[in-house]
């Protein structure tokens, strides 16, 4: 990674990714005025597809959720560079990816000191051809050799360290090879040990039933099992 100091903040970008200029990459008019925006999802706030001269890409500005979102929408306490939001979802992106599990490729990240606070953005390689498995669930089931596939890529995430702390069925994608992706790690981090791990996988199963009660999935006891053999095996 790439490292440029502002007059009050820090970009840190990949060149071999990146063509554009990184102190323009963050701002959604730059793209706009390219005729690159290629799509957009809205979340806590609005996510930007565009299309970059190495890859496609997805920007997302930092926002909070919530209650207190309402009140503080996108600053966050400022405790040093390496702590900001952005910084920590691009080195663990970048850890993920060399540790060989499919996620999209970390680009750039920028924190903007105000005063005690930052704001942040992050721009991560849009993954081609991709859907969430609610998307896929509600119109069929899966074969088995994908929920197992699925275990397997949560299991590599987890023999990393990585604590997913929002694994649920929308941040899992699967592309037009039927090869399993993880996303979104905001707020993600490393732990030691395994004690947490089963807490990962619950949150996942019950993002499931809960799914199969609001839009009536494809879902079954069976999937799971095969999910978690791949996990095991």
């Amino acid at each position: 990674m790439q490292h440029l100091t502002l007059p009050q903040g820090q970009v840190w970008f990949d060149e071999t990714l990146l063509k554009e200029d990184p102190m323009l990459c963050f701002d959604a008019d730059f793209w706009q005025q390219q005729n690159a925006v290629i799509g957009s999802a809205l979340g806590r706030g609005t996510t930007w597809f565009v299309r970059g001269e190495k890859a496609d890409m997805a920007l997302r500005h930092y926002r909070r959720g919530g209650l207190f979102g309402k009140l503080v929408a996108d600053a966050y306490w400022f405790t040093g560079w390496q702590q900001t939001r952005s910084y920590q979802e691009l080195m663990l992106l970048q850890k993920l990816a060399q540790g060989g599990v499919n996620v999209p490729r970390p680009v750039a990240a920028r924190a903007i000191k105000r005063g005690l606070t930052y704001h942040a953005d992050i721009l991560v390689e849009k993954v081609p051809n991709a859907q969430d498995l609610v998307g896929l669930l509600i119109k069929q089931g899966l074969p088995e050799s994908v929920w197992q596939q699925i275990g397997q890529t949560v299991a590599k995430m987890h023999q990393l360290q990585v604590n997913h702390t929002d694994l649920n069925a929308h941040n899992i994608l699967l592309d037009e090879q039927d090869q399993v992706w993880l996303i979104d790690f905001d707020k993600c981090y490393e732990q030691k040990g395994k004690a947490w791990q089963p807490g990962n996988l619950d949150r996942l199963q019950r993002s499931f039933h809960k799914e199969v009660g609001k839009r009536q999935i494809h879902f079954n006891q069976a999937d799971w099992q095969a999910l978690m053999a791949g996990y095991q095996g």
